[in-house]
Protein backbone atom coordinates (compact mmCIF):
# COMPACT_ATOMS: atom_id res chain seq x y z
CA UNK A 1 0.00 0.00 0.00
CA UNK A 2 2.85 2.76 0.68
CA UNK A 3 5.18 1.26 -2.14
CA UNK A 4 2.75 2.98 -4.70
CA UNK A 5 3.01 6.23 -3.00
CA UNK A 6 6.82 7.47 -3.67
CA UNK A 7 6.15 6.63 -7.71
CA UNK A 8 3.09 8.62 -7.72
CA UNK A 9 5.24 10.97 -6.27
CA UNK A 10 8.05 10.79 -8.66
CA UNK A 11 5.84 10.97 -11.42
CA UNK A 12 3.94 14.17 -10.96
CA UNK A 13 7.40 15.71 -10.25
CA UNK A 14 8.44 14.71 -13.51
CA UNK A 15 5.28 16.16 -15.14
CA UNK A 16 5.72 19.41 -13.55
CA UNK A 17 9.22 19.63 -14.46
CA UNK A 18 8.38 18.76 -17.99
CA UNK A 19 5.64 21.34 -18.27
CA UNK A 20 8.00 24.09 -16.73
CA UNK A 21 11.06 23.58 -18.64
CA UNK A 22 9.22 22.91 -22.47
CA UNK A 23 6.68 25.47 -22.46
CA UNK A 24 7.15 26.92 -26.25
CA UNK A 25 3.95 28.86 -27.88
CA UNK A 26 3.60 26.18 -30.85
CA UNK A 27 0.86 28.55 -32.90
CA UNK A 28 1.12 31.91 -34.34
CA UNK A 29 4.03 33.25 -36.52
CA UNK A 30 6.56 32.91 -34.19
CA UNK A 31 6.51 28.85 -34.27
CA UNK A 32 9.26 28.15 -36.52
CA UNK A 33 11.55 30.07 -34.61
CA UNK A 34 11.19 27.87 -31.92
CA UNK A 35 10.88 30.15 -28.65
CA UNK A 36 12.39 29.52 -25.50
CA UNK A 37 9.83 30.10 -23.12
CA UNK A 38 9.60 29.41 -19.43
CA UNK A 39 6.47 30.42 -17.47
CA UNK A 40 7.06 29.46 -13.67
CA UNK A 41 6.14 30.67 -10.29
CA UNK A 42 7.85 33.84 -9.56
CA UNK A 43 10.03 33.51 -13.17
CA UNK A 44 9.15 34.01 -16.76
CA UNK A 45 11.49 33.92 -19.67
CA UNK A 46 11.40 34.44 -23.32
CA UNK A 47 14.02 34.11 -25.59
CA UNK A 48 13.47 33.60 -29.46
CA UNK A 49 16.30 34.74 -32.41
CA UNK A 50 16.75 35.26 -35.36
CA UNK A 51 12.69 36.14 -36.50
CA UNK A 52 11.58 38.00 -39.63
CA UNK A 53 9.10 40.60 -40.02
CA UNK A 54 6.86 39.48 -37.36
CA UNK A 55 3.50 41.14 -36.52
CA UNK A 56 1.82 39.16 -33.97
CA UNK A 57 0.73 39.69 -29.83
CA UNK A 58 1.60 37.09 -27.30
CA UNK A 59 -0.20 36.81 -24.15
CA UNK A 60 0.84 34.90 -20.82
CA UNK A 61 -0.54 34.38 -17.71
CA UNK A 62 1.94 34.21 -15.07
CA UNK A 63 2.10 33.65 -10.94
CA UNK A 64 3.90 36.09 -8.98
CA UNK A 65 4.00 35.76 -5.39
CA UNK A 66 5.06 39.05 -4.52
CA UNK A 67 4.04 42.81 -5.06
CA UNK A 68 6.53 44.11 -7.47
CA UNK A 69 9.33 42.55 -10.53
CA UNK A 70 12.14 43.36 -12.50
CA UNK A 71 12.77 42.86 -16.02
CA UNK A 72 16.11 42.13 -17.85
CA UNK A 73 16.40 42.70 -21.56
CA UNK A 74 19.03 41.65 -23.63
CA UNK A 75 17.83 42.22 -27.86
CA UNK A 76 19.23 43.20 -30.58
CA UNK A 77 16.39 44.35 -33.16
CA UNK A 78 17.08 45.12 -36.58
CA UNK A 79 13.69 46.04 -37.60
CA UNK A 80 9.99 47.12 -36.17
CA UNK A 81 9.18 47.09 -32.68
CA UNK A 82 8.76 44.91 -29.61
CA UNK A 83 6.83 46.12 -26.67
CA UNK A 84 6.69 44.26 -22.79
CA UNK A 85 3.66 45.06 -20.92
CA UNK A 86 3.27 43.52 -17.85
CA UNK A 87 -0.54 44.00 -15.75
CA UNK A 88 -0.86 42.56 -11.95
CA UNK A 89 -3.69 40.26 -10.93
CA UNK A 90 -6.39 43.59 -11.06
CA UNK A 91 -5.51 44.64 -14.60
CA UNK A 92 -3.24 47.45 -13.65
CA UNK A 93 -0.62 48.01 -16.09
CA UNK A 94 2.97 48.20 -13.93
CA UNK A 95 5.49 48.41 -16.63
CA UNK A 96 5.43 48.63 -20.59
CA UNK A 97 8.21 49.21 -22.95
CA UNK A 98 9.82 48.92 -25.71
CA UNK A 99 12.10 46.00 -25.94
CA UNK A 100 14.80 47.71 -27.16
CA UNK A 101 16.25 48.88 -24.51
CA UNK A 102 18.66 46.54 -23.12
CA UNK A 103 18.90 46.51 -18.40
CA UNK A 104 17.61 45.44 -15.60
CA UNK A 105 14.26 47.94 -14.91
CA UNK A 106 11.91 47.55 -11.63
CA UNK A 107 8.05 48.62 -12.22
CA UNK A 108 5.56 49.96 -10.66
CA UNK A 109 3.71 47.99 -7.22
CA UNK A 110 0.55 46.32 -8.13
CA UNK A 111 -1.31 43.04 -6.27
CA UNK A 112 0.16 39.30 -6.34
CA UNK A 113 -1.57 36.69 -8.10
CA UNK A 114 -1.87 35.53 -11.62
CA UNK A 115 -0.21 38.43 -13.55
CA UNK A 116 -0.39 38.98 -17.92
CA UNK A 117 2.76 39.56 -19.82
CA UNK A 118 2.21 40.30 -22.83
CA UNK A 119 4.66 40.96 -25.91
CA UNK A 120 3.86 42.84 -28.82
CA UNK A 121 5.70 42.60 -31.96
CA UNK A 122 4.89 44.90 -35.43
CA UNK A 123 7.02 44.08 -38.38
CA UNK A 124 9.75 43.03 -36.00
CA UNK A 125 13.09 40.91 -37.31
CA UNK A 126 16.33 40.36 -34.46
CA UNK A 127 16.53 38.34 -31.43
CA UNK A 128 14.20 38.74 -27.85
CA UNK A 129 15.79 37.94 -24.67
CA UNK A 130 13.95 38.92 -21.71
CA UNK A 131 13.06 37.93 -17.90
CA UNK A 132 10.53 38.63 -15.79
CA UNK A 133 11.47 38.23 -11.66
CA UNK A 134 9.56 38.30 -8.82
CA UNK A 135 10.97 41.23 -6.67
Amino acid sequence: MYMRQPVFVAGVALLLLGSALACKDSSGPLAPYDPQIVNVTDNFSFQVTSVSNITWTYTYHWQNTGDSATVNQATNGTAGSAILTVLDKNGTQLYSQSLSGNGTFGMSKGVAGSWTIRVQFTNYSGTIDFNVQKQ
